[in-house]
């Protein structure tokens, strides 16, 4: 590192749990980011910040007023525009010296294989089950981290699915294929800070799997009721006959 990014980062380099070995890990690291919504929105944010040094966002829609009220990556002026395009124009305005690549589109077959490949940590920040089956599987071949984020309504969950640990489940353990109807915010409604909250918790967990910096939710779900102000935690399971990872 060089001294204007010991001075950048100098509050995490503080940390015991970061460091000089910490901060170089996110130097070197590559996230790829999966929908540029309220969730992919707020992750990366902190993750420019916190100075991962190559990101991938992939996303293929535009800015439309109706994301304005929870994904504050993007303003007024931004309505009309590829959100990879928004997002990499303010990304880079909050940290220059990271490098940020675009996908405007959706990432399939050996194309997301490919980019999942190359990444330190997948983040899951979709709202589709049909997206989140396929980078599942994408992440289990290749056995690279997946921070799963969803947030509906007042209702949101997050985990982390780690295929390097011993009997660590994926996504496919703990949802059917078959008993899953999408939910959409703009069928269902969502409340912003819900979305925030989610979205900043899936920067954190990719910061501690790249930093190795405490216990990720690896192996556990947890599951927030913005109506109680409670959280609730579930532990998960390898199902040994899920189709997915009991054949990787």
């Amino acid at each position: 590192m060089n001294d204007e990014q010991l001075l950048r980062y100098s509050r995490q380099i503080m940390l015991p749990q970061i460091d000089i070995e910490g901060q170089e890990r996110l130097l070197s690291s590559r996230v790829l980011i999966l929908g540029l919504g309220g969730l992919g929105s707020l992750a990366a944010q902190y993750l420019a910040a916190a100075g991962v040094g190559h990101m991938v966002l992939v996303d293929p829609d535009t800015v439309d007023i109706t994301n304005l009220h929870r994904q504050l990556l993007y303003c007024a002026k931004d309505q009309g525009a590829a959100k990879v395009s928004a997002a990499q124009a303010r990304l880079s305005a909050v940290n220059d010296s990271i490098q940020i690549e675009t996908v405007h589109g959706c990432l399939a077959g050996e194309d997301l294989s490919e980019q999942v490949r190359k990444a330190t940590v997948v983040l899951d920040c979709t709202d589709n089950f049909t997206s989140r089956f396929a980078i599942n599987v994408a992440c289990v071949r290749s056995s690279v981290p997946l921070v799963s984020g969803a947030a509906i309504r007042l209702d949101g969950q997050l985990t982390v699915y780690d295929r390097r640990q011993p009997d660590a489940p994926c996504y496919r353990c703990l949802y059917d294929e078959q008993s899953n109807e999408n939910l959409s915010c703009s069928e269902s409604g969502v409340l912003g800070p819900v979305v925030g909250m989610i979205g900043t918790m899936q920067a954190l967990e990719t910061i501690k799997l790249i930093t190795g910096a405490g216990n990720t939710l690896h192996g556990r779900l947890m599951i927030f009721d913005a109506m109680t102000m409670e959280w609730q935690t579930m532990l998960l399971q390898a199902d040994p006959e899920c189709p997915v990872c009991s054949r990787a």
